[in-house]
């Protein structure tokens, strides 16, 4: 750390300060308002920065050890507050803050003792120049692509991956700044530089690995949506198929019904007629093929899933109350109705009882929409409160998923024998993209 006087410290920390704190406010979502939030950051910036110089002022040789370090907490928690990413991405984040900023100083410094002696100005100049060079390089190229794939870290990176890459930051760190080690000599140089450069592509490789991760379970769920579409669409079929069956033999059967009438009628047996007449009326009714609800992307899934467990000897009760049109897309339908009914299905051919049951509630109230699902189930086994398929499949993480796009909840329980799916949906005003 080169030397310097109070304002020179109060501008080298400014510098600082900028990049860690704009970098992570690049990559983030933030909790409040854009105004509010960098009236905050303004705030923090400015305080931090003059903590740091006087700091610097007062004790320099304690600033010298462990101001670099101490840096990552402080702005850390602040950049963490006024997030509203989960908090190990905000780690993740503040994490490669620390990175850029180390690189940054080393460069800045290394270079001044290098080419300029140690010129105070030629470190500022330097400083201003990487900082410069991170900071466009970080909005025009990399803040798209990372924000882009931030949901994939989110549904990816856990709390423990995210302590493990923290924890080799600031491991790379501490040696990296070990007190006794920054005398300038070439091995520093090499040594800072190449703690420096696994750090950044472990970062880099940890990014890329989520990101790819996230992606690829993406499409797992899209081909599994896929497949559910396509097996409803079939179902549907088959009903058409049946549908058109009926109303073949109905037509064939006409003509003997019509003189059947015509003979009751000739025949003056007009009690007889009108019997026959309630009793064919009765046969109508009975195949008349149930409407379930008012909305037909809701009727048509839950119709061809009932008739599947139908055909299995499976009761099906079902009490939907909702109105035709919802701000609820038909994909997402499919994907929590169909994945709901699907599974009920199985836990009920997979439960080995005589008496199979499933019974399905759909409500509107209050803007919020609730399902519940309750099936007669085998063993199931759990994990954070979610059922875990033998067979690898992903129709509940396909249901969590489709949830989130509504700000919804789940909870999923077994009690004595029992299965049941609650789901919570928080209708948007607007149909979501």
């Amino acid at each position: 750390m080169l030397g310097g006087s109070f304002w020179i410290a109060f501008f080298r920390n400014a510098i600082s300060v900028v990049l860690m704190m704009s970098f992570f406010l690049m990559l983030d979502r933030p909790r409040f308002s854009m105004k509010t939030t960098l009236y905050s950051y303004l705030a923090f910036g400015i305080l931090l920065i003059s903590l740091y110089s006087f700091w610097y002022q007062s004790a320099s040789a304690s600033f010298i050890r462990f101001a670099p370090v101490s840096s990552l907490p402080v702005i850390g928690v602040f950049c963490s507050l006024m997030s509203r990413e989960v908090l190990y991405v905000s780690l993740y984040k503040m994490a490669l803050a620390f990175y850029l900023f180390s690189v940054c100083v080393f460069c800045s410094v290394d270079a001044a003792r290098w080419w300029f002696g140690g010129n105070l100005w030629a470190d500022i100049g330097m400083r201003i120049v990487c900082t410069s060079a991170v900071l466009w390089f970080t909005w025009n190229k990399f803040r798209r692509q990372f924000l882009n794939g931030i949901d994939f870290l989110i549904e990816e990176m856990d709390t423990f991956s995210a302590l493990t890459l923290f924890v080799s930051v600031i491991h790379g760190a501490i040696i990296a700044y070990w007190p006794n080690l920054q005398g300038f000599s070439v091995f520093n140089m090499v040594r800072a530089f190449t703690i420096l450069f696994l750090s950044g592509m472990l970062q880099y490789t940890i990014l890329h690995l989520y990101i790819h991760l996230g992606r690829e379970h993406l499409y797992r769920r899209e081909k599994e949506l896929l497949e559910i579409n396509e097996k409803l669409l079939r179902r549907q079929m088959e009903l058409v198929r049946e549908s058109e069956q009926k109303v073949a033999r109905i037509h064939h059967d006409v003509r003997h019904h019509t003189l059947l009438m015509k003979e009751y009628a000739k025949k003056g047996r007009l009690d007889s007629l009108m019997d026959y007449l309630d009793q064919y009326m009765e046969d109508i009714e009975q195949e008349k093929q149930e409407k379930i609800c008012l909305n037909h992307a809701v009727s048509s899934i839950l119709s061809a899933y009932a008739a599947k467990a139908r055909n299995e000897n499976i009761k099906v009760s079902l009490d939907v109350r909702i109105p035709e049109e919802l701000p609820v897309r038909d994909i997402d339908w499919i994907a929590i109705l169909a994945n709901v009914f699907e599974n009920a299905i199985h836990g009920c051919m997979k439960s080995g009882l005589t008496e199979q049951e499933i019974s399905l509630k759909i409500a509107l109230k209050r803007g919020k929409i609730s399902i519940c699902c309750r099936n007669s189930s085998g063993e199931v086994k759990f994990h954070n409160g979610r059922p875990v398929s033998a067979s690898g499949g992903i129709g509940v993480s396909s249901i969590l998923k489709t949830v989130c796009r509504y700000d919804g909840e789940t909870d999923f329980s077994l009690n004595d024998g029992i299965f049941t799916a609650r789901i919570l949906l928080n209708l948007p005003e607007k149909m979501p993209a």
